[in-house]
Parts: C-alpha cells; sequence; structure tokens
C-alpha cells in the first residue's frame, strides 16, 4: 500500500475527466470496505468496545480540541490571526473522523469495532460540533446538510456494519476465514478505487488553487503529521498497541467527502486551500505511518526476542 495508495492519488488526478463519471460510486466501495471488516466483529467486541467509553472520549479530545486548537497556533504562527488560511487548517482538524481510517486500522492490526464505533458516533455529532467549532474561535457561522450526512453515514458505515456483525454471529465467526481470501483482496482493490475517484473529484479545486500551493503544502504536511503525533504520543499511557495504532489513524484522518464540501460550499476560496491539501496529504501520511507502526511492530519483537 505504500506505493498503491500515493500511485492512486496521482491516476486520479491525471484522469479527472474521465473518472468524474464514477465519482458517484464511491459510496457503494467503501459500503463494501466496511462489510468486510464488519464480518470479522462479534457482539463481544462490539459490547467490549461499549465498555470503554474512556478511550473513545480521549479520542475525540485529541481530534477535536487539542488538534484545532495545535492548528490554530500554527497557522496563527505562520500567516497572522486574520488569514483565512488558519480557519482552513482549524476546519480540517473539526470535521469528522474518516470512515478510510476503519482500512488501515485493520490493514495494521488496531481495533476495527472500536474505530466504527468512533466514526459512527463523530459522524453522529458533527452537526453539531463543526459549527460550533468555527464559530467558537473565529465567530463564524456555518451550516451542514444534516439529513444528507446521516444518509450517507447509513449507506456507508451502519447498514454494512449491521449487515456484516449479523453474519459473523449466524455463522459464529466462520464467516470471516470462508471469505477472506476473496474479500479481502476485494477490499483493497475497493478502498484503492476510492482513493483514486476522491482524488478526480477534489483534482479541479486543487487545479483552481495552485497558486496558493507553495505557500500552504508546508502548513498542511505539518497539520495532518501534527495530528498523527498527537494520537500516537497521546496514547503512550495506554501502554496498548492496539489502542495506539487506532487512536493514532483516528486523529489523522478527517472525512474527505464532508471537509471538501465544507471548504469549497461555505467558505472563500483561500480558506478551502489547506483543507484540500490536508485531505489530499492524509492518504499518502497514512501509507507511511503505516510503514512506520510495522517498523515498530518489527523492532519490538526483536527486542522481545
Amino acid at each position: 500500500m505504500f506505493l498503491i495508495i500515493p500511485g492512486s492519488l496521482v491516476l486520479g488526478f491525471f484522469f479527472s475527466a474521465h473518472l468524474q463519471r464514477f465519482v458517484h460510486a464511491v459510496p457503494y466501495f467503501f459500503a463494501f470496505v466496511t462489510l468486510t471488516m464488519a464480518i470479522g466483529c462479534g457482539l463481544q467486541q462490539l459490547r467490549a468496545v461499549i465498555n470503554r467509553p474512556g478511550v473513545m472520549l480521549w479520542t475525540f479530545v485529541l481530534a477535536h480540541v487539542l488538534s484545532p486548537l495545535i492548528a490554530y497556533g500554527l497557522g496563527c504562527l505562520l500567516f497572522g490571526a486574520d488569514s483565512p488560511y488558519v480557519i482552513g487548517l482549524v476546519l480540517f482538524t473539526i470535521i469528522p473522523l474518516g470512515v478510510s481510517t476503519v482500512l488501515w486500522v485493520g490493514m495494521s492490526a488496531g481495533s476495527v469495532p472500536l474505530m466504527m464505533a468512533m466514526v459512527v458516533i463523530d459522524s453522529a455529532l458533527s452537526p453539531f460540533v463543526v459549527p460550533t467549532g468555527i464559530h467558537l474561535l473565529f465567530r463564524t457561522d456555518v451550516e451542514t446538510d444534516t439529513v444528507a450526512m446521516i444518509g450517507d453515514l447509513l449507506l456507508i458505515i451502519v447498514a454494512p456494519t449491521i449487515v456484516g456483525v449479523a453474519l459473523h454471529e449466524w455463522s459464529k465467526g466462520r464467516i470471516q476465514r470462508a471469505v477472506q481470501p476473496i474479500a479481502a483482496p476485494l477490499s483493497k482493490l475497493c478502498f484503492t478505487a476510492v482513493v483514486m475517484l476522491n482524488a478526480a473529484a477534489i483534482a479541479p479545486q486543487a487545479e483552481a488553487l495552485r497558486g496558493d500551493l507553495l505557500k500552504v503544502v508546508p502548513a498542511a504536511v505539518a497539520i495532518v503529521g501534527l495530528c498523527y503525533a498527537a494520537g500516537f504520543f497521546g496514547t503512550l499511557h495506554y501502554r496498548n498497541r492496539e489502542v495506539l495504532i487506532t487512536v493514532s489513524y483516528a486523529t489523522g484522518m478527517r472525512n474527505i467527502s464532508l471537509g471538501v464540501v465544507l471548504a469549497m460550499g461555505y467558505f472563500s476560496p483561500l480558506t478551502a486551500v489547506p483543507v484540500v491539501l490536508s485531505i489530499l496529504i492524509q492518504q499518502p501520511l497514512a501509507t507511511l505511518h503505516h510503514y512506520v507502526l510495522q517498523k515498530l511492530k518489527k523492532r519490538s519483537a526483536s527486542v522481545g526476542g
């Protein structure tokens, strides 16, 4: 995945005109990815997640309180408090957790049930969190299409999760082993398609914002990297690798579709620049984060051995 994800982004940009017609299929590809992950989760694992609300609450604090404050401080330092780029950096940290974290967490041996629960809850709260966060920091109001957001959430996360858990319980956990040889590579192909199609969808906006790229790219890379770091270092005290992996991905990645819609629909083009860039950067950095986690795992295993 280290080369596939960045390659998919590049292909999405280069072939944007040809891929635009397929963008509407993204929720269905994502639904299949979620289903593939959910068939490995039973009611017992979901109960374990519900019984650990502290981890979820701490994740939301890291993602939507600490990260926005870091973004605000970094933006003010680099561009000044009145710059629209500051609003863009903060907006990226306030939008809900990205659905694609589920696949990354699954590939990195994190807790898929915990990640699914956090995505669902955070997305459900986003109609309140996003406008409140923007208003508190900038005294600017923003409206979101709550009904459309809930509909996407039901299709991408809730329905596939219910079906997957039901299949897991019905088969007593045997279905995952039975379908994995086919479902696992298919889900990775679907996720690759999601990355490529989202890049194709964003390409026109990124092209229009080319003049600001050199100015904001370093700041966008820094804030996304700091979001990953906040989750990683913020969970070291748990001394639990599964929690560390899950929370670090959760704090580092945001909802692609909602981020672009909010940035392009409710703010100035300059405000949208950091959001679009951060959304593009989060996938390559997720690949790098996965690589680092695997290296740390091998190192700890060699030390333990």
